[in-house]
């Protein structure tokens, strides 16, 4: 051990109460997108109070901030995110689901951790400048509603992160590895049809039908799918279909899309043929069309060279460091999932580590190893998130650290769970670490920013939202 690590290590230790504290603080007190208002002040007031600067409410969303601590270059942000999912209290303490409260939100996606994660790292940060006398910023990047709302794709609009070199975060999972791979760009809009209502037997011809519009849409756009990219997936659900009697010409109707693509230029495009669909089946049933563009998220693009340093962090610092108390906790849970479940988790690892380095932690049903990384893209992953809005706008790296069992799926009542447990704290420790120890590199060696930036140059460029200014992020008090 380099005694870099040991010195970091040391100040996770004095730092851990704090974290650790704030993590039982967010998981006890859930709260879904954009009324985080306990989490967000929990975290200001903490941050505050160890000497870091706080502008409240960026963006006009409450619950989103920047808390800064130093001043000029580089300028490092860390991506915080602490909201929960509806509908997903659990209780910490049992192997079955178990609601501390019906109904009621619960953290299982891990973003009591991810959060605590985050301020635990700018912490030991914040304390490692101050005895080198270093100079840099740290910014802890309060971007709410990960889940619901997206809203790094509203706050890098706005210009909130033009200013960093470079952005790290993680996420809670049941492996250890860096995301290498992007995601699945996305295009969220609602379209509205306004027809004309009338009585279905006497008078059919008197009435314009919002639905039978809001049906040919559908049909136009399962035509549309043999030609647009196999990788796209278009996703639809009803919100309106005009009421619930036959005998009335419906006279609204509402149709819920998600276009999905692995670019965002992509996602785009077929967005803007989808409005065409849309005003067809508006001609033909001489309705009208109104399209709510809710929201654009960009795919995820790491950044290898800010990534191979965060790599090597986690290969130096540690992950977590699992007992056999540990591992009997996680078998428990693992026991818990059904068949295909179980299988889905196995074949990750399989696949993550290869057979034969996974087969001693499929006994303990932990990761215990960092997946190597070469410094390559990976796989484009199936899943959607505003990170890759923030790797538009700035370097960004993701890592994923073990808080749970092999195979824990993610929105699981199993990983709300866990994420109070001592699985999730081991994790916790070491994510503080890997973090920080990336962010002390950069802010001792400012040069390596100079291979960052011209990689996010070449792959990225210069980023222009297709969300226009105009739109608004949910209003809260307004739209549950």
């Amino acid at each position: 051990m380099n005694s870099l690590v040991k010195e970091i290590e040391g100040l996770v230790d004095v730092n851990k109460q704090t974290y650790e504290e704030l993590s039982d603080f967010l998981w006890n007190n859930p709260e879904t997108g954009l009324v985080e208002y306990k989490s967000a002040n929990k975290i200001k007031s903490l941050l505050k109070e160890k000497g870091f600067s706080i502008e409240d409410s960026v963006g006009e969303i409450e619950t989103a901030f920047i808390a800064t601590y130093g001043s000029g270059k580089p300028i490092i942000g860390l991506s915080c995110e602490y909201d929960a999912l509806p509908g997903l209290s659990q209780k910490s303490d049992t192997f079955e689901k178990c609601a501390v409260e019906e109904g009621a939100p619960g953290h299982a996606c891990g973003h009591n951790l991810l959060g605590s994660g985050v301020v635990g790292a700018a912490l030991v940060i914040k304390d490692y400048m101050n005895k080198h006398n270093l100079k840099g910023t740290i910014k802890v990047l309060g971007t709410p509603s990960e889940e619901r709302d997206s809203s790094k794709v509203f706050l890098g609009r706005d210009g909130y992160f033009d200013d960093l070199d470079l952005a790290l975060t993680w996420h809670p999972e049941s492996t250890n590895r860096i995301w290498d791979g992007g995601s699945l760009a996305n295009t969220i809009a609602v379209f509205n049809f306004k027809g004309k209502s009338a009585h279905a037997a006497a008078a059919p011809h008197l009435g314009r039908s919002a639905l039978d519009a809001v049906e040919l849409m559908n049909v136009g756009v399962n035509y549309l799918r043999e030609h647009i990219i196999p990788e796209a997936r278009v996703h639809y659900a009803y919100l309106d279909v005009g009421g619930n009697a036959p005998n009335v010409v419906q006279p609204t109707a509402s149709i819920y899309y998600f276009i999905r693509s692995p670019k965002i230029e992509d996602s785009t495009e077929i967005y803007e043929r989808i409005i065409d669909v849309a005003k067809g089946a508006a001609l033909m049933t001489q309705t009208q069309v109104e399209v709510n563009l809710k929201v654009a998220l960009a795919d995820f693009v790491p950044n290898r060279a800010l990534s191979k340093i965060l790599y090597n962090s986690i290969v130096e610092y540690g992950v977590p460091k699992f007992d056999e108390r540990d591992a009997e906790v996680a078998t428990k849970y693992f026991e818990t999932f059904d068949p295909d479940t179980k299988n889905a988790g196995i074949k990750a690892v399989e696949q993550f580590y290869g057979r034969n380095d996974s087969r001693s932690m499929l006994q303990t049903h932990l990761a215990s190893k960092m997946r190597p990384y070469n410094g390559e893209f990976g796989e484009v992953e199936v899943i959607t998130s505003d990170v890759g809005d923030l790797s538009h706008y700035t370097p960004t790296a993701q890592m994923f650290m073990a808080t749970a069992a092999i195979g824990t799926p993610l929105h699981s009542w199993q990983m709300a769970a866990q994420a109070n447990s001592s699985l999730g704290k081991k994790g916790l420790e070491a994510t503080v670490g890997a973090l920080s120890l990336t962010a002390i590199k950069i802010l001792e060696n400012p040069s390596l920013i100079d291979e960052i930036q011209k990689e996010f140059k070449t792959e990225v460029g210069e980023y222009n939202t297709t969300l226009p200014r105009e739109i608004k992020i949910r209003n809260p008090k307004l739209e549950d």
